[in-house]
């Protein structure tokens, strides 16, 4: 059985392609356009479509096959505990189940690097509490430019880990944005294992590849596990159709 998942987010639309459990094939797309040319060329038995841009009606009317649009009443394989599920956005809960996809037993962190960073905790016995949210890479940056007279606008590169010590402006913005988050992350994950001992984390993302030092044993980076979250909420919907 394969099937087709698509996170529309705010700057790019991820998809993948699973048959079953397995990922067969994942594309990005900078336009919708492009998106939905790509669609039509592909064979698939159910779709799942997460979106923070497009309502069910919007995509209902320029989408030509059927689909399930991730929702707030949609059914999850988790317990969701959170205390207002109407505000939760769907790519949080999408990183949860996915992370569970990766780790099947224990405590979770999934740590969602994209334009804002966001922690979701889901406890051994897939109780999903909700965590944290903060300010994304490109984010930082643009808060320091458009709030300040002179500041301007960075970016920060894959591969390009910045000084410690910026001897210049640029470099000290890139120093300020790149170990703040480092830090942030750090010091989160030391929280939840101190209170949540053998915690697994999994960090995922648009960013979370500038940030691949972070892995260790308990700690790994899966770019795409939303992906696999929005698929095994799929997979969920169809076994109770």
């Amino acid at each position: 059985m394969k099937q087709f998942v698509v996170d529309i987010g705010n700057t790019r639309i991820k998809t993948a392609l699973f048959d079953g459990q397995g990922l067969v094939d994942e594309a990005y797309f900078e336009d919708f356009d492009t998106f939905f040319g790509f669609s039509q060329q592909l064979a698939f038995d159910h779709a799942l479509i997460s979106s923070v841009t497009y309502t069910e009606d919007d995509l209902k009317a320029q989408l030509d096959f059927p689909f399930l649009y991730l929702s707030k009443t949609t059914l999850l394989p988790i317990k969701n505990l959170y205390e207002t599920p109407e505000t939760l956005g769907v790519d949080r809960k999408a990183a949860a189940v996915g992370a569970r996809c990766i780790i099947e037993k224990g405590h979770l962190l999934a740590i969602d690097m994209g334009s804002c960073i966001t922690y979701d905790f889901l406890d051994e016995e897939d109780r999903y509490y909700g965590g944290a949210i903060s300010p994304g890479l490109k984010m930082r940056f643009r808060a320091m430019h458009q709030q300040t007279a002179r500041l301007p606008l960075l970016e920060l590169s894959l591969g390009q880990k910045p000084e410690l010590i910026g001897n210049s402006t640029e470099k000290g913005m890139k120093s300020g944005v790149y170990f703040g988050i480092l830090h942030e992350i750090q010091g989160c994950i030391v929280a939840y294992q101190a209170k949540y001992p053998g915690l697994r984390v999994i960090i995922c993302g648009g960013d979370s590849k500038i940030f691949e030092s972070l892995t260790k044993d308990h700690i790994f980076v899966i770019p795409n596990l939303v992906l696999y979250g929005l698929n095994r909420i799929l997979t969920h919907n169809v076994n109770f159709q």
